[in-house]
């Protein structure tokens, strides 16, 4: 008795059998916004608009921003932060994920800001945009020094010039100096005391660190 021989299934050149089908059209429309949102904020590699995120999505801007709350809300209870530096937004790891995250990246904290980084990152933050000769005002020294060093770490940057005598560059604090200092935007700031609260410098400084950073700037 002969053996049937089996059918061989036809292939349609002009089909498209790619991933990227109407199937895959229709499971993203099934999406929330708020997993699409996610998914574009994992995969970019710096900080983005409001604006792109919409424009990405084929949205308005106010359904990314009620999904990006969405995305604070869902995030308490885990172990990542959505960061906002003025107009942008950054997806990051939570503040107590930070020794973890150290331990397993291998990254050790060497060094702490001095007292001098701090006075003038304070000034900045609380003032910003702000002048090296409103910063040197208020300290009463020259600042030249702190500011390229805090420049070279990337939590400051120069945002251009003030219009006043000279035209001195404006500088503000930047999103690695949130990530740095553990909050998500800079209203987590605390709030500024009207009388002056007396403090050991070095109890100020505690747990203020800079990698591979030495003392004396």
């Amino acid at each position: 008795m002969s053996q049937a021989k089996q059918s061989t299934p036809e292939i349609d050149v002009d089909r498209d059998y790619s991933m990227g089908s109407k199937r895959q059209a229709d499971s993203n429309s099934e999406l929330s916004l708020m997993a699409r949102v996610e998914a574009l904020l994992f995969v970019a590699d710096s900080s983005v608009t409001i604006q792109q995120l919409a424009t990405g999505l084929q949205v308005s801007s106010r359904q990314i921003k009620q999904a990006l709350n969405m995305l604070d809300d869902d995030y308490k209870q885990r172990g990542l932060r959505i960061q906002r530096s003025k107009s942008e937004v950054q997806l990051t790891s939570a503040p107590f994920m930070a020794i973890d995250i150290e331990r397993f990246l291998n990254i050790e904290r060497s060094s702490r800001l001095t007292r001098a980084a701090l006075e003038v990152l304070a000034i900045i933050a609380y003032q910003q945009p702000v002048t090296r000769p409103h910063i040197d005002s208020i300290r009463g020294v020259n600042s030249d020094s702190v500011l390229r060093t805090l420049l070279r770490h990337g939590l400051i940057e120069d945002v251009g010039r003030s219009e006043g005598p000279g035209r001195p560059i404006l500088y503000t604090t930047t999103s690695e100096f949130l990530q740095h200092f553990g909050i998500n935007t800079l209203k987590e700031l605390p709030q500024l005391s009207p009388t002056p609260v007396l403090e050991d410098d070095e109890t100020r400084a505690e747990g203020l660190t800079l990698h591979n950073e030495k003392d004396g700037d």
